[in-house]
């Protein structure tokens, strides 16, 4: 059974800095994309950015580039999410995901990722 858990949401002031991470259990492959959503109240889930646990390569929203930076260690199945120069419009529930890289890459989408954690919510105060 996959399971994905998210740790690190907090609240933090406008140009702070959070780490997210998930921890990814069970997933039947070692090669997989794994991705970062968000989601604020009446809106829909956004991705945030992706990334293929192969060769690392990455794909970031452009609202994020050069603010956040996607990570997975191999060893530990642990994917993060640093989020620095954060803003008050970054403020949501962030969620990790994890599917297949059928496609041969990892297209920053809600439907690239059949697995899902239960968010871990982010407030940053302006």
């Amino acid at each position: 059974q996959v399971q994905l858990s998210e740790s690190g949401g907090g609240s933090v002031q406008a140009g702070g800095s959070l780490k997210l991470s998930c921890v990814v259990s069970g997933y039947p492959n070692s090669r997989y994309c794994a991705g970062w959503f968000r989601q604020t109240d009446g809106k829909e889930r956004e991705g945030v950015g992706s990334i293929y646990t192969n060769n690392g390569g990455v794909n970031y929203a452009d609202s994020v580039k050069g603010r956040f930076t996607i990570s997975h260690d191999k060893t530990k199945n642990i994917l993060s999410l640093q989020m620095d120069g954060l803003k008050p419009e970054d403020a949501a529930m962030y969620y990790c995901a994890a599917g297949s890289f059928a496609l041969g890459y990892c297209p920053l989408r809600e439907s690239t990722f059949s697995y899902w954690g239960r968010g871990t919510q982010v407030t940053v105060s302006s």
